[in-house]
């Protein structure tokens, strides 16, 4: 199946990878739409790099299958090389080098040469804002501005598809706001983008997500569509005077769902919440803890992940769900 005959920038099907025993990729399918933002969320070591590596044609499935713009990842792997970009968390630049040079390595490597170089250059320092800089070390930029001058070496060969593993690590607010309107403005473009997360604030703006924990999906679908459908119950978010203790007599109440501490509030869900608000504010006095405030609001992405990841895990070690 060529590019243009394909329906999907990507497509997965019971995709495995397992390394010495150990299953880093659990059978995961998905499909991601042309010219989508699509976000792959998960904790640390669960199957996220990997997918990428794989999706990629640098690591082999152990089984299963995938296509990444109509290509077989296997059998047509180097055929990819032109059509895809990737910036890691690391940035994958030479610090040695000036921005100027780092476009010039970057091209040269990709086979974009003279006069397209030349244009190619003047468009990236554009959108990356670097105009002025091109003689400047790049071990001298700021995170925000290296993080920029990465993602215009990874769409300096024009990619079609574009994968970003934590792109936005360690970078301020304030970069990590301006580097996601550069990525709303490839996504309109045409560009497709895979991007893995930590962040729950950008994968609000995603048009789709999966969620991925222990090498398996379990959720994946709009932001708003997995609240929806993965919430398990209405969410209160409780203020009190000692929150790390509430937290213990709550949870020993077990009548909640879910129960998560965020700062200095506490996220409670379970089903008809309202009605379990007379034994919250009587287990609180009891203890002698002030209720400040307990109001209902609406879920956040994060609230959803950590109750899907904890159902799994619950689901894996044979408790009733």
């Amino acid at each position: 199946m060529s590019e243009e005959t394909s329906q999907h920038a990507i497509k997965t099907e019971a995709l495995v990878k397992r390394f010495d025993g150990f299953t880093a990729v659990d059978g995961i399918s998905f499909q991601v739409r042309r010219g989508e933002i699509f976000g792959f969320l998960g904790p640390n070591g669960a199957g996220k790099t990997t997918t990428i590596r794989m999706l990629m044609g640098l690591l082999t499935p152990t089984s299963g299958k995938a296509t990444v713009l109509g290509y077989d990842i296997v059998n047509q792997r180097q055929l990819l090389r032109h059509l895809i970009g990737y910036m890691s968390q690391r940035f994958s630049l030479y610090n040695d080098l000036t921005v100027a040079e780092n476009l010039n390595f970057f091209g040269g490597t990709y086979g974009v040469r003279r006069g397209r170089l030349r244009q190619r250059k003047a468009e990236i320092l554009e959108m990356a804002g670097l105009q002025g800089r091109e003689r400047e070390l790049t071990q001298n930029l700021s995170g925000g501005w290296r993080q920029r001058l990465a993602l215009g070496c990874a769409i300096l060969h024009e990619p079609k598809l574009l994968f970003l593993d934590e792109p936005t690590a360690g970078v301020d607010p304030i970069s990590r706001r301006e580097f996601w309107d550069l990525l709303y403005l490839l996504s309109n473009q045409g560009h497709t983008i895979f991007v893995t997360t930590h962040y729950m604030d950008e994968a609000e703006h995603c048009h789709r997500l999966a969620f991925i924990q222990r090498g398996q999906l379990v959720a994946i679908g709009s932001p708003q569509q997995i609240k929806d459908e993965k919430m398990r119950g209405q969410l209160l978010e409780l203020s009190c005077s000692a929150p790390d203790v509430a937290l213990g007599i709550l949870r020993d109440a077990a009548v909640f769902n879910e129960l998560s501490l965020y700062g200095a509030q506490i996220h409670l869900v379970a089903e008809e919440i309202d009605r379990h608000r007379p034994l919250i504010q009587r287990l609180l006095q009891g203890a002698g803890i002030d209720l400040y405030s307990l109001e209902n609001i609406p879920p956040t992405l994060e609230d959803v992940f950590i109750a899907s990841a904890r159902n799994q895990g619950s689901a894996e070690s044979g408790e009733i769900q």
